[in-house]
């Protein structure tokens, strides 16, 4: 990261005077209201923002808590260790760590070295995100999010290690920067480059940190990942070769882990495409179709009328 930045993130806060002069804890005040250790919002975020950043709090242990916003943490220097849902992680330079609402944190104590940047994220944050963005549907980018507002089974939080990614480095030091130095339009510059963050990590999800309790949040990205690449000529048995197992065991782990079978999910990837090229292209209908996969183009008008509820020409004119 920018020397520069890492200077302006390093000074001493007030709060950390404090623990240097000889307080053992956290001010409670400084987070909460509540008799339970939940980090409000409302505290850390002024009014009307949906996204803001600080330094995390160094040279004291965090106790457990959680949050009623979405925290993403970026390590500019240094590590700092999580206990996260009884989970140890290390976070270190160049990472990222992504918490559920409902996940529960501790951090052991950081050194004036170990220099990390906290983003605090209201959800809706998020839906301006995709608005925004004009981009084609992707559901590994919806499904990073979704696992990010609600208790899901696969995981409370994200790990990626992508240190050595530049195009991942160099957005989120664009947002710290636009952060900290209060650039006129900086929610939606952020709002942009949330969204492109997003993408490229939905492409880097070999990168998430592999511990065997994310079993199925892994295997869960692996099919959303293959089906947002392959959706044209994507099949089960391809899939199941490529991670080893058995179709029908796969069809079932599908079905249970996302809530629908492959081809379903094969389907809507498609649709969303095919609807994205109506918006945004004049391609004849017929080559949008065979664009995203389908060579009957009866059997596309009738699945895009029942997804839509309106054929493929009144959607591209509605």
């Amino acid at each position: 990261m920018n020397r520069e930045l890492i200077e302006r993130l390093s000074v001493v806060t007030r709060e950390e005077q404090e623990i240097l002069s000889g307080r053992k804890e956290i001010d409670r005040t400084l987070y909460t209201e509540q008799s339970q250790l939940i980090i409000d919002s409302r505290k850390m975020l002024e009014c009307g923002r949906l996204i803001q950043i600080r330094p995390h709090t160094r040279f004291v242990h965090f106790p457990r808590h959680r949050h009623n916003y979405v925290e993403v943490i970026y390590m500019c220097q240094g590590q700092t260790t999580h206990i996260i849902d009884d989970v140890r992680v290390i976070l270190k330079e160049g990472e990222l760590l992504f918490l559920n609402q409902n996940a529960f944190q501790e951090i052991l104590p950081a050194g004036p070295e170990d220099i990390a940047v906290n983003f605090i994220i209201l959800p809706e944050f998020f839906d301006a995100t995709f608005r925004m963005m004009g981009e084609d549907e992707h559901i590994l980018r919806d499904f990073l999010v979704d696992c990010l507002r609600q208790d899901h089974s696969y995981g409370r939080y994200l790990h990626f290690k992508v240190a050595d990614i530049l195009p991942i480095q160099n957005l989120v030091e664009n947002m710290v920067w636009t952060l900290l130095n209060n650039q006129p339009s900086k929610r939606s510059i952020n709002q942009f480059t949330m969204g492109l963050l997003l993408l490229q990590l939905a492409y880097h999800t070999d990168r998430l940190s592999q511990d065997a309790r994310d079993f199925d949040q892994q295997l869960s990205f692996q099919v959303l990942r293959y089906i947002d690449d392959h959706y044209r000529d994507g099949q089960l048995t391809r899939l199941a070769d490529l991670l080893g197992y058995e179709v029908p065991w796969l069809s079932r782990a599908i079905k249970q882990l996302l809530g629908r079978t492959y081809k379903e999910l094969l389907q809507i990837k498609r649709l969303n495409q095919a609807a994205f090229l109506l918006k945004t292209t004049r391609l004849p209908v017929t080559d949008v179709c065979a664009a995203v996969g389908y060579d009957n183009t009866s059997y596309f008008h009738r699945i895009f009328r029942k997804y839509y509820g309106m054929s493929p020409r009144e959607y591209r004119t509605s």
